[in-house]
C-alpha cells in the first residue's frame, strides 16, 4: 500500500517553494523600483531569466506586477500597491497624519503629503491633492532626493548621520563645497525653526514647505510637506502655509507622544 499522505505532501511542498520564489521576486521588484528589466531582475535574484519570466507572468496576471509596453520593463502592480497601503495603514504616523493633512489641505487648498524614511530615502506614503482645477501630482511611492528637496533636507536635519550617510555621499558628489556649506546652513535653520521653505529646488516653478513629525522619545517618524505652483504659493501664501504646516506637524507629533527637540 502507498502512503497517500506522503504523496500529497509533495505537491504542497512544491507550492510552498513556488510561493517563496514568487515572494522573493516581488520583493526584488520593490527593491529595484521604480522599474527594472527582466535581465537585471534575474541577475538580482540569481535565477535564470526564463524561470523569472514565468513567475513574472503569474504576477502580472494577478495584478501584482505590470509591464511597460514601451520599455518592456517590469514594476509593481496595483495589487502590490494595495497590499503595501494596507500594511502602511497600520503605522500610527499614517493613521494620525491623514485627518490632519486633510484638514490642512481644506484650510490652505494646497497639496499636502506625508513622507517616511524608506530603504531608498524619503518616500511619499500619503497625498492629499489640492482642490483646484490644476494640481501638482505627487505620487504615493515617489522617492525624493535628500539634498534637492524640502522634504529630504528635513530628514537630513533630524536623522542621524549614519542613516543618511550613503544617500548623502551619492548626492553630494554633484555639489560644490560652497553648495554643501549652503545646505549645512539650511539644516541648522531647519533644526532651529522646525520648518523649511524652498522655492524651485526640486522642480522649477514649484515651491514647498516641510516640517518634521516626531514620536515618543523624539524619534523622527516622518515629514509633512505642502507643495504648490510658484504662481499660486507666493511668498505671502508660502509663509502662511509654513505657519499652518508647523502647527499641523506639532499636533501630529503631540498625538504620537513626541515633540520638536529643543535646541
Amino acid at each position: 500500500m502507498t502512503d497517500d499522505s506522503s504523496n500529497a505532501a509533495v505537491p504542497r511542498q512544491q507550492k510552498v517553494q513556488s510561493a517563496e520564489v514568487g515572494v522573493g521576486i516581488l520583493k526584488a521588484l520593490a527593491e529595484l523600483a521604480p522599474a527594472t528589466s527582466l535581465s537585471r531582475l534575474a541577475d538580482y535574484v540569481e535565477m535564470p531569466a526564463s524561470k523569472v519570466h514565468r513567475y513574472l507572468q503569474a504576477l502580472v496576471d494577478s495584478g501584482f506586477a505590470e509591464q511597460d509596453p514601451a520599455t518592456n520593463h517590469y514594476r509593481l502592480g496595483r495589487s502590490a500597491l494595495q497590499v503595501g497601503l494596507a500594511a502602511l495603514s497600520q503605522l500610527d504616523v499614517l493613521k494620525i497624519s491623514a485627518p490632519e493633512l486633510i484638514a490642512l489641505r481644506d484650510d490652505i487648498n494646497e497639496t499636502c503629503f506625508l513622507a517616511v524614511w524608506g530603504n531608498k530615502g524619503p518616500t511619499v506614503v500619503y497625498v492629499e491633492q489640492s482642490l483646484g482645477a490644476v494640481t501638482l501630482v505627487t505620487q504615493i511611492g515617489s522617492v525624493l532626493p535628500l539634498l534637492h528637496s524640502s522634504t529630504g533636507l528635513v530628514f537630513d536635519a533630524f536623522l542621524s548621520p549614519a542613516e543618511t550617510a550613503a544617500l548623502r555621499a551619492v548626492e553630494s558628489t554633484a555639489l560644490t563645497t560652497k553648495q554643501l556649506k549652503v545646505i549645512d546652513r539650511h539644516l541648522e535653520d531647519i533644526r532651529t525653526t522646525g520648518v523649511h521653505q524652498i522655492q524651485g529646488l526640486l522642480m522649477a516653478g514649484v515651491n514647498a514647505v516641510s516640517s518634521p513629525v516626531f514620536a515618543m522619545g523624539d524619534k523622527l517618524v516622518g515629514v509633512v510637506t505642502v507643495v504648490g505652483s510658484a504662481s499660486v504659493l507666493t511668498d505671502e501664501r508660502q509663509a502662511h502655509a509654513a505657519q499652518k504646516l508647523l502647527e499641523t506637524a506639532r499636533t501630529i507629533s503631540a498625538r504620537m507622544g513626541g515633540e520638536m527637540p529643543r535646541r
